[in-house]
């Protein structure tokens, strides 16, 4: 969640695999001139990993660095197996709560939500079985743009800052990006986070507006305006990947 010029000094990526009870498990190695120790985190897709490493360090060495991870690794990789199709019957989060997927074929229109359900809350979806995901995703896609549109003008306003453009994508790599130019980027799939995750984003992305980096400066910027930053932080970290199941 930075801006689209580079303030990170990659010094290049190198893909290998490490076998886990059997399973060849991508690894991406990069490095980073900035890089102090190892960090192991899951790439966007959940179906490996990526470790920065400093930029002298030893292939091997972060070899054996994500092998000693590998409980966390293969914990992970259990709990975000299995992609989510958007079709009837599935459930799927929406706001951060579940919501079965609802095909009503005789009703004119795109997508209805029903809180109150007996069996919970649904996404009634009209309309062709045969364009029902896509018909979901850009509704999904629209209420993530109303979402972050209110939440990214509510603090501009706060933090005195403006944005030229504002675009949702479905972005792989990260969940918003801000330009040189002022215009700032989402991925639709927070929509399927709880609110404050979204909202969250939303200030890191518009605090990038006056600062292009994640300095000090930055994020007492952040701090300052969104007091559960830490919390949608952590929430990322341990979930975000996961939201990647979803449709695709």
């Amino acid at each position: 969640m930075a801006k689209d010029t580079p303030t990170v000094p990659l010094l290049g990526q190198r893909s290998l695999s490490l076998e886990i009870d059997g399973t060849a498990v991508p690894v991406a190695i990069r490095r980073n001139r900035r890089a102090r120790r190892f960090i192991l985190r899951m790439d966007p897709k959940g179906t490996g990993v990526v470790v920065t490493i400093p930029a002298a360090a030893a292939e091997r060495d972060a070899l054996a660095f994500a092998m000693r991870q590998a409980g966390w690794i293969r914990e992970r990789l259990d709990r975000n197996s299995g992609a989510v199709a958007l079709a009837h019957g599935a459930l799927i989060p929406y706001r951060g709560t579940p919501h079965l997927i609802v095909h009503e074929p005789g009703r004119r229109g795109t997508v209805r939500r029903e809180e109150d359900a007996l069996d919970g809350p649904r996404l009634n979806v009209a309309g062709d079985g045969r364009h029902l995901a896509r018909r979901l995703t850009d509704w999904l896609k629209a209420q993530a743009r109303q979402d972050l549109s209110e939440a990214s003008q509510r603090y501009g306003e706060a933090m005195g800052l403006r944005y030229r453009r504002l675009t949702v994508r479905d972005q792989t790599s990260r969940w918003g990006s801000c330009s040189s130019t002022g215009a700032l980027s989402y991925s639709w799939r927070l929509i399927l986070a709880p609110p404050d995750i979204l909202d969250y984003v939303a200030a890191h992305e518009v605090a990038h507006l006056a600062e292009m980096n994640h300095g000090p400066r930055f994020w007492a910027l952040v701090y300052r305006h969104c007091s559960h930053a830490d919390r949608a932080r952590a929430w990322l970290r341990e979930h975000g990947t996961g939201l990647h199941r979803y449709g695709g």
